[in-house]
This record gives structure tokens, sequence and C-alpha cells, in this order.
């Protein structure tokens, strides 16, 4: 019985029949004359179709320019309840914000006007707030709090 050799093995024993180093290669034309391998032609193989347009195919006529993308429409977004809530701020932050009760997201915009429009975030750790005269209470007595320190610290002085 004649030996075959392979990479994967040493050696085995190969069927009467020639044995495909690869299966299916003589079947896909992989092979070429001598057993060696040959990429197929681009010839052999036909361009194919698409069934459906691509999305830079629908387009309106007046804007070909811009696709027209085809997506579901979302449902509105809901705002989450617990952050519409108003809260009423203590006479140490209404100095800052007002002492009319405001909810949470709506005191977080007016305490950053008040840092941006007085210059007190840090010039080189932006994530550092300096606290000046009416923010010295509201930080604790700190000269400088951490921007995610900030928002514990004014939480202590809601209701």
């Amino acid at each position: 019985m004649p030996r075959f050799t392979d990479s994967l093995s040493k050696s085995t024993s190969a069927p009467e029949a020639v044995r495909e180093p690869v299966p299916g290669a003589f079947a896909r034309g992989l092979l070429g004359a001598g057993g060696r391998f040959t990429l197929p032609k681009v010839e052999d193989f036909p361009m194919q179709t698409r069934k459906f347009p691509s999305r830079s195919a629908i387009v309106s006529e007046g804007n070909r320019y811009k696709p027209k993308l085809i997506m579901a429409k979302k449902a509105a977004r809901k705002p989450n309840a617990a952050f519409m809530k108003p809260v009423t701020p203590d006479a140490t932050l209404a100095a800052v914000v007002g002492s009319a009760p405001l909810p949470r997201t709506e005191l977080t915009k007016k305490l950053w006007a008040y840092i941006k429009k007085n210059g007190l975030q840090d010039k080189k750790v932006r994530t550092q707030i300096n606290a000046d005269d009416k923010l010295k209470p509201v930080f604790g007595g700190k000269a400088k709090v951490s921007m995610f320190e900030m928002t514990k610290l004014v939480s202590g002085h809601v209701s």
C-alpha cells in the first residue's frame, strides 16, 4: 500500500485513490496542473448583483448627495421623575442659586453657570473648583473641591 505524507502527520496510509491535500480542492478547481494550488480567475466568478438597492441609492431627486436613512422612529423620551422633583436649597446654597424650589437638574445648571461666570474652575486642573466667599460654606469650608465631590457636598444643602 502506498504511503502518503502531509504536514499534519508524519506518515499515514492512503486509500487506493489519490488523496487530496485539501478536501474538495479538486472539485473547487484550486489545484492546477502538477498538484500546485492556484487562485481562481476573476472570469470564473461573475459579479453578483444586489437584490436591494444600497442606502446611498435611496435618495430623493432634489437632494442627491444626502442619503435618506430608513429607520424606525423612536418614542419621545420621558424625563426621570426623581430628577424633576423640586428640591429646596438651604440658606447657604440659596445665596448662589436662589431660594425658589427647583429640580435637581436646574440647580446643577445654575451652580455651573455661577462657577463659569466667576471663573472658579481651576485653569490647570479642570476637575477642581476653587471656592469663593459664597461657595466656601457650601463646600464645607474647603478652598478647593473636585467636581465629583461638589455634587456630594451640594446634596447635603437641599431638602
